[in-house]
């Protein structure tokens, strides 16, 4: 899939950061990730110094994506049109914003209005 652009949700980058086979077939691609994704990693509770320099080298191989004005309006939208977590909307959003799929393991991020989602 060489020059399949995505958005990554959290999870796939955790599937990653844990050499899950299920992601092998995206790693070719280009991993757009939200900025939010880089809080979540990065902020576990007790993260070890090894733990923290793996996720940043896994982050490094990322485009981390700000939010705009447009993100977060888009977010707005998809709060009030479904109940999803503000991180997963803003994440959804980004994928939204950039019309490109989001590739996560998150069946809660189905059916959001403009958004494709590869479901892992």
């Amino acid at each position: 899939m060489s020059g399949f652009n995505f958005v990554a949700d959290t999870n796939f980058l955790i599937d990653v950061h844990e050499g899950k086979d299920k992601v092998i077939p995206f790693l070719d691609g280009t991993v757009i990730i939200s900025v939010i994704s880089e809080i979540e990693l990065l902020g576990w509770y007790k993260l070890s110094e090894e733990e923290k320099q793996k996720l940043r080298l896994l982050l490094d191989d990322c485009i981390i994506f700000e939010l705009t004005t447009e993100i977060r309006k888009l977010a707005i939208e998809i709060r009030q049109q479904k109940k999803i977590k503000t991180p997963d909307a803003i994440i959804a959003a980004t994928a939204k914003y950039l019309q490109i799929p989001i590739v996560s393991s998150d069946k809660g991020l189905k059916n959001i209005s403009g958004i494709e989602l590869i479901l892992l």
